[in-house]
């Protein structure tokens, strides 16, 4: 992956430290922070300015020039389409393999695609596969006991680690992983960065830990475990749990400040980015007090998380049917949704089809001629649509053999 330049605020480095620390026999070390983010809440002449960690360049990554060498050579149709990831319900692969086959760059499986082994998941995974340069993402929702696809993942999920010492959380997720990739996976959504105290919120049970210290603390080490194995994805960004509601049908609203956002829902989220993770997923949760907008189509929160939290790998929406299952017009258009998701900063558009897309106005040439479209009028810069497609190529280049 790129290299990080990551600009800590001083909680964060604290909270860096000590999971470091939790998770330090197997943990890549961190990064030291180069400066203190801004804060919307100062004057700008008081922001100091970040400044980069002085290491080779990026452009020295073999991994990234392939990529920009590939993004060069795609059309413009092309590189729409490597920025979704799709859903074909059933254990056939052609429809799977024909979304692949439409320039896509990534499936999730759900519970629909899971057949009785993971001798027979593996060969529907390896059944979509076309580009041995850059191998399709293969992504799935594993985050053990309250959601997850695969039957046969032993290993305890969070209402057991939230007690358990932090290395259990570890352990856990390598044994997840492990079962992950012999089934064929190369991606888990399956890392539950939010956190919350409150048992009646819609995310309590998924959650890794009931304050936020506990939470990043466990969220490292989840990622640390997962290393090496299947690529790591924090979800839901910048959490949910702050946010009462359930956002697969509502857009859930947080009453916290920046501020009350730093202190809290942000620690699990940077100790998962210091601990490595590749991929971050966002929600479609409001913090008002930060932007109107959901986080997956707030360019504030893209920011955020590029420059206070320093994640340089993929940003991934959390499903966007999510969005026309609220009910409000301002998210019924999907090619609309899609093209505010890229301006404001996403790298992958996540669509948990049904087996008739256009049950909810949806094709691959729709979504894609959306984009197009965007950039042909300017509203949607060309560079913003480059940066996504190189950032998302490079992760699959990252797993061919």
């Amino acid at each position: 992956m790129r290299l990080t330049r990551i600009a800590v605020l001083p909680f964060l480095t604290v909270v860096v430290a000590l999971t470091a620390a939790a998770c330090a026999p197997a943990a890549p070390s961190a990064p030291e922070p180069t400066s203190t983010a801004p804060s919307s809440s100062k004057p700008a002449s008081s922001r100091p300015t970040p400044t980069p960690t002085p290491t080779a360049s990026a452009h020295a990554d073999p991994a990234v020039a392939w990529a920009r060498e590939r993004v060069a050579d795609l059309s413009l149709e092309q590189k729409a389409a490597a920025l979704l990831m799709l859903h074909a319900p059933g254990t056939d692969p052609d429809p799977l393999r024909a979304y692949v086959e439409a320039g896509i760059s990534g499936l999730i499986l759900m519970g629909d695609n899971i057949a009785g082994s993971p001798a027979e998941v593996a060969a529907l995974a390896a059944g979509v596969q076309v580009d041995p340069e850059a191998p399709t993402l293969v992504a799935i929702d594993q985050e053990g006991g309250d959601v997850q696809r695969l039957p046969w993942d032993g290993a305890p999920g969070p209402a057991e680690l939230r007690s358990a010492p932090v290395a259990a959380a570890q352990e856990a997720f390598a044994a997840r992983a492990a079962t992950l990739a012999a089934s064929g996976v190369s991606v888990n959504f399956g890392i539950v960065a939010d956190v919350t105290a409150d048992p009646e919120s819609f995310i309590s049970g998924r959650v890794l830990g009931t304050d936020p210290a506990a939470a990043a603390e466990r969220v490292a080490a989840a990622v640390t475990g997962e290393q090496g194995v299947v690529m790591s994805t924090l979800k839901h960004f910048p959490g949910h749990g702050a946010a009462p509601g359930d956002s697969h049908s509502t857009v859930p609203s947080a009453p916290l400040t920046i501020e009350e956002w730093r202190a809290g829902p942000a620690l699990p989220f940077a100790a998962g980015i210091a601990a490595g993770a590749e991929l971050v997923m966002t929600g479609h949760l409001v913090y008002p007090a930060v932007d109107a907008a959901p986080a997956s189509l707030s360019a504030e929160w893209h920011r955020i998380l590029r420059d206070e939290l320093g994640f340089d790998g993929v940003v991934v929406t959390d499903d966007m049917l999510m969005l026309q299952h609220n009910g409000l017009a301002e998210f019924a258009d999907p090619g609309e949704n899609a093209v505010r998701a890229i301006a404001a900063g996403g790298d992958l558009l996540l669509y948990v089809l049904p087996a008739d897309p256009s049950e909810f106005g949806i094709s691959v040439d729709g979504l894609v001629g959306s984009i197009v479209a965007a950039v042909e009028s300017g509203r949607l810069p060309a560079s913003r649509v480059d940066e996504a497609a190189e950032r998302v190529l490079e992760l699959r280049h990252s797993l061919a053999p």
